[in-house]
């Protein structure tokens, strides 16, 4: 018996209406069971196809089906370039799902995938979509409010949260007022967030991923959209600098330009002054461009820079800014002759950030905080795509440079600045054995730098397995599981605790940290490393009632082993003078442990006209810090959203989306009474008490975040309406759209907390109605 000869067709795909990758397409050799799917970048590799003449057929839900003949060669690579063109694609009166077919063939275990048509989808704040809004209807996330909220994913902080913008990390991806990311919508191709259990690609954070690949431009014409509303103005344009050639083939140069302003800190002085007189004190400004050089074959280049700026100045109480900028490249390499893909990276960035208390409309200098990272990071990574199997492997090495200055309750002043050099590497693969897929991987991580005060080296490695399974038990019903260990060295310069904190500064190498620790069993044990580390297992289901209908279920359970936070209550320097004073009052770190574990539903329904998805998380959080157990202030035991967006008239051209959000409350600490502050500093206990200022009261707090605050809950609502020029004899007008939004933030205005002034009592609350109306204008 001779053996068939076979070769490998691969190829890009793009969209033939602006030249983009068009990610997630089906690709099938007609009459056989081979086939694969494009990537983020539009890639795609069969192997083992039969030499000879074959036919391709490519299809997926929004594209019409396109087939192409392709003639294969023995043991050799058939390159080809596809264009899908949008429009509707049936067979047998069944529309063709890619995300159906990823179901099946991908583990797909606590992410979300996600792209700018339908972060659209959810109601718009101030008249434009943001991923921000739409990160907080994902499943495990929960959010402490409207104001300077963080977001907190299935128990981590958001200091384990990593955010990357086509690679690099972003240090800081939301502004101040909590509805608006650094990311402008339109220039995001595809944003993937894991809530947990993540593939070894990903290190250097023990909670979250959110990975964002932006457009590369527009490679047929100039292109863009321009935005206004009361909350901010925006615009964004793209275009060939260099256009392939008439039959599409050759090299093309494209760009993307992008930059938003906000001057809600004016506007709401006249629209908003119902919620305050000197007007909402928030302003930012997002600037970001890209240039791509495209080949033929699908590899490209890019180069990116940006900077993003925020700046509060809040209740006359504090002066708070932060800014970052970064420069960067990342690549793709399709060797002629290869099966492998190569992509790689390089970038460079600087965050930073202050906050000083004002006194009387004066900045107050010498009790100034302030924080900044000064990172580069590069790396590469190969992956081989052998149909619905894949290997990827590569290496990372970054170099974060961090300080930070600040002042604890004593007045004390504290700077911690260090430099670290870290380097990873990781192998992930995927393989397919009938109804099981496996997808095991493994990563090394090292953390220069970690070196001890008092001498010597704590240990700096972190070998991590991970691991992701699914069974296709039947046609509707796949049962999957994902786990894996988890490191991160960098940590947060604010605390855990704090309800409202702005300052949002990091600290790397937590090197002067406790020799030991008490576990909640009352035993201690050595410290080893000053590392955060994280244990996640996560077991879950998904199941479609019907082909628009689906259920996903995810049980899971993350054991932070070690967090590390900024002793507040030091007192001492850690020197030859304090050897006798423990731990707790002179290290510059302390210690704490924790459980997060909850379960995630969530129901979608997906159509032409009508999308709705309904997100129900039950969690349980809980830290230990060596004497106390407590719920930190993100320990939030029911989340539910409910969003849908339906589309009206003959040519969709009206649009209502809707969002309800409900959470429990959330911890905080009671005050239990007041009493008289008295300073002993000068006199020492000769200091004559009936003599003091009587008029200085000091807060008896009750035990750490035993009460529960009131439940939020908010609904928004959006209407739009487009007009296109179909009819115009202008090119131009016939590319273009005009938008009107009205929307309403909290629509029924909901008194939500925000917190209580503990001397006055005064509560201060999250934001009441904010109706608005905005403009639109795409091309």
């Amino acid at each position: 018996m001779v053996a068939q000869k076979t070769g490998t067709v691969r190829g890009v795909i793009y969209t033939k209406k602006t030249g983009e990758p068009a990610m997630f397409i089906n690709v099938k050799v007609k009459g056989t069971t081979l086939g694969g799917t494009s990537d983020v970048n539009g890639l795609f590799s069969i192997p083992k196809v039969p030499v000879g003449k074959q036919v391709l057929t490519i299809s997926a839900v929004g594209f019409k089906e396109l087939t192409k003949e392709v003639e294969i060669k023995a043991n050799r690579i058939t390159s080809v370039k596809l264009k899908v063109e949008e429009g509707v694609t049936e067979i047998e009166g069944v529309e063709i799902s890619a995300e159906a077919i990823e179901n099946k063939t991908e583990v797909k275990m606590s992410v979300t995938k996600v792209s700018s048509k339908e972060i659209k989808q959810i109601p718009t704040i101030g008249g434009e979509a943001d991923i921000a809004t739409y990160f907080e209807t994902v499943p495990g996330v929960v959010s402490t409010g409207d104001q300077g909220g963080q977001l907190y994913v299935r128990g981590g902080s958001p200091i384990q949260n990593k955010i990357l913008l086509d690679g690099m990390t972003i240090y800081n991806p939301f502004h101040s007022i909590g509805f608006f990311s650094v990311f402008d919508t339109d220039v995001i191709r595809n944003a993937e967030i894991y809530t947990g259990g993540f593939s070894a690609e990903y290190g250097q954070r023990i909670s979250s991923i959110m990975d964002i690949t932006t457009i590369d431009g527009n490679k047929n014409r100039l292109a863009g959209r321009v935005s206004s509303s009361p909350f901010a103005t925006k615009l964004m344009v793209n275009g060939p600098l260099l256009k392939q050639n008439a039959d599409g083939g050759g090299k093309s140069i494209t760009y993307v330009l992008s930059a938003k302003h906000s001057y809600l800190d004016r506007t709401s002085k006249v629209l908003y002054d119902y919620v305050d007189t000197n007007g909402l004190p928030f302003n930012f400004t997002d600037l970001y461009g890209k240039v791509s050089v495209n080949g033929e074959s699908g590899s490209k280049f890019n180069l990116f820079g940006f900077r993003f700026t925020d700046r509060v100045r809040y209740k006359a109480l504090s002066d708070y800014n932060w800014s970052t900028f970064g420069a960067g490249s990342n690549f793709v390499i399709v060797p002629g002759s290869s099966p492998v893909f190569i992509t790689g990276k390089f970038s460079y960035s600087k965050y930073t950030i202050e906050l000083a208390q004002i006194f009387d409309d004066e900045l107050i200098q010498d009790q100034k905080r302030s924080s900044s990272v000064d990172a580069f990071d590069f790396g590469f990574d190969f992956k081989y795509l052998l149909g619905d199997n894949a290997v990827r492997f590569g290496f990372e090495v970054d170099g974060p440079t961090t300080e930070y200055t600040a002042f604890n309750t004593l007045g004390n002043r504290i700077e911690l600045n260090n430099n670290n050099t870290n380097f990873g590497a990781y192998i992930n693969l995927k393989y397919i054995i009938g109804r099981l897929i496996l997808n095991p991987g493994f990563r090394y991580q090292y953390y220069n730098g970690i070196k001890l005060r008092q001498g010597g080296f704590l240990s700096n490695n972190s070998p991590e397995p991970r691991l992701g399974l699914k069974f296709n038990a039947t046609e509707k019903l796949r049962i999957k599981a994902a786990g894996g260990l988890y490191s991160q060295n960098l940590m947060s310069a604010n605390s855990d605790r704090d309800v409202v904190n702005l300052f949002y500064g990091f600290v790397s190498s937590a090197s002067n940290v406790p020799k030991k620790f008490t576990e909640q069993d009352l035993e201690q044990r050595d410290v080893t490393h000053a590392l955060q580390r994280s244990t996640h297992a996560i077991l879950g289901f998904e199941y479609d009632f019907t082909s628009k209908l689906s259920l996903n279920v995810e049980g899971y359970y993350k054991w932070f082993n070690q967090l590390t936070n900024l002793n507040r209550t030091k007192i001492y320097e850690d020197n030859g003078e304090n050897t006798d004073k423990p731990d707790a009052l002179k290290k510059d770190f302390n210690l704490e442990t924790g459980h997060a574990k909850g379960v995630d539903f969530v129901v979608k329904y997906d159509d032409k006209r009508i999308n709705m998805f309904a997100v129900y998380s039950l969690g349980y959080v809980d830290r230990w810090d060596g004497t106390q157990l407590y719920n930190p202030i993100f320990d939030r035991r029911h989340n539910v959203n409910l969003i849908a967006s339906y589309k009206l008239g003959e040519k969709k051209d009206w649009e209502v989306n809707f969002r309800w959000n409900f959470g429990s409350g959330l911890p905080f600490t009671q005050t239990q009474g007041f009493y008289h502050s008295v300073d002993f500093n000068e006199e020492g206990i000769g200091t004559a008490v009936e003599q003091e200022n009587a008029n200085d009261l000091s807060v008896l707090y009750g035990e750490l975040n035993r009460g529960r605050m009131p439940a939020y809950h908010r609904l928004d609502l959006t209407v739009k309406k487009g007009f296109r020029f179909d009819n115009s004899s202008s090119k131009f007008m016939k590319n273009s759209k005009m938008e009107i939004v009205a929307g309403v933030t909290n629509a029924y205005s909901r008194r939500n907390i925000f917190y209580v002034e503990r001397v006055t009592n005064e509560i201060v609350y999250q934001l009441p109605i904010l109706p608005s109306v905005g403009i639109s204008w795409s091309f």
